[in-house]
């Protein structure tokens, strides 16, 4: 193994190359977005009504989306058409306005709304900034599980839920954001039927890679909405989902599933915010995925194609420079858009600082956990998705060899 000297000459040479190299955020690559393009001119003036018999162009439509938009992305969650929500471009907007009006009405057979009690909320570490974010905005108290390679730490999760300030869980179920975890059948099983003190309990789920492979031999995780039903609890969940990794980021579609009743009692809810969501952009999502060669799975298989070389740069870096050294542990995800790698002494910040310092822009240390505080300081985020393989094969090189250095320094002060 290489000296502290050895490692910081080999670090002055990496920084005298003046690298510019991005890997913070989970963005699709512009040849991802290029296998969408024809969406942007499949609707013309000869599409003004649809099938349905909705004009797109005027207000009526009703906020719960058009039906054939309904019914496309239904088959995605493996849910019921009429149990769909179809929103417009961020299904964060749509997880963000189901907690708000938890928080200022309360669920369907909430006693009271949540904003009178101490609302606390499960979350999953390593998590996703954002759900955080959301969270902190509207004044729920966070509480940590660990994210494992079933899920959510079902034993953490059943404890926690006897206590009633504690209204629900908020987490991705497939290809979880950063660890790429699946949560299992068994799992599943005790989320939908576990007893909660809170009788308005409800799973947030988040379900941003359902669809987002990169094997062959994928993920097939179990319905929550299903498992709930016969469970007995079948307002217990809400599931989410959107097209921003499908077709494109910025101009996309966000989708909801929930139980039939809670379709209704949210929809109505949202009745007062909008008269419809944007038709245009649901209808031309409809008739480009319903005419791609293989449907939805056919262009995902595509975006694997794309996909798959960088994370498998990933791995092969780590593995020849980090393998069997001691200092870190990471995944290798079937599926999603991250990988999450854990230092063995607790350097994220400092192994994130340096790797900017070389030209290499990571998510920042601490990001995957409420409040920004990483409790271990070891967990960073990678996001390969963007950059061309070369670039993803350098950035790799740079981390590993700030794994080391700060590794190293660690030591040196110890």
């Amino acid at each position: 193994m290489s000296t502290l000297a050895e490692l910081q000459q080999e670090y002055e040479t990496i920084k005298s190359k003046g690298l510019n190299l991005n890997m913070q955020r989970g963005q699709p690559s512009d040849a991802n977005f290029d296998l969408s393009n024809k969406m942007l001119t499949i609707v013309d003036e000869n599409d003004l009504v649809t099938p349905g018999s909705v004009a797109i162009r005027n207000y009526p439509g009703g906020v719960k989306g058009l039906p054939e938009a309904r019914e496309l992305f239904a088959t995605q969650l493996g849910v019921h058409p009429d149990e769909m929500i179809i929103g417009n471009n961020a299904s964060l907007e749509l997880m963000a306005n189901t907690l708000m009006w938890a928080m200022l009405r309360g669920m369907k057979d909430s006693p009271q709304p949540w904003v009178k009690d101490t609302a606390k909320m499960i979350v999953t570490v390593p998590g996703y900034d954002r759900h955080f974010r959301v969270l902190d905005e509207l004044g729920f108290e966070m509480v940590s599980v660990p994210m494992t390679s079933d899920g959510p730490d079902i034993d953490a999760v059943e404890k926690l839920a006897t206590d009633p300030a504690v209204k629900g869980l908020f987490f991705v179920p497939t290809y979880s954001n950063p660890t790429g975890d699946t949560v299992s059948e068994a799992v599943v099983a005790r989320l939908a039927s576990m007893a909660t003190a809170a009788p308005d309990f409800t799973i947030f789920a988040d379900d941003a890679y359902r669809v987002h492979h990169l094997t062959d031999n994928p993920d097939n995780p179990p319905n929550l909405l299903r498992a709930c039903e016969a469970a007995g609890n079948p307002d217990r969940v809400y599931l989410f989902g959107s097209t921003s990794k499908i077709t494109f980021a910025g101009g996309g579609i966000g989708f909801m599933a929930a139980s039939v009743d809670n379709v209704a009692y949210l929809s109505n809810l949202m009745g007062a915010q909008i008269i419809s969501p944007n038709k245009v952009e649901q209808y031309r999502h409809v008739k480009f995925l319903n005419s791609y060669p293989g449907g939805i799975p056919g262009l995902m298989r595509e975006h694997a194609k794309l996909l798959a070389p960088k994370f498998n740069v990933v791995q092969e870096v780590l593995e020849r420079d980090l393998g069997g050294s001691g200092l870190a542990a990471w995944t290798n995800p079937k599926g999603g858009y991250f990988v999450s790698l854990d230092t063995t002494r607790p350097v994220a910040d400092r192994v994130v600082a340096l790797a900017k310092e070389a030209g290499v822009a990571l998510t920042p240390a601490g990001a995957t956990y409420p409040h920004k505080k990483d409790p271990h300081n070891s967990n960073i985020r990678l996001s390969p998705s963007r950059p061309p393989v070369a670039e993803v094969e350098a950035a790799m090189e740079v981390v590993a060899l700030c794994v080391k250095l700060a590794s190293a320094e660690y030591d040196a002060a110890s």
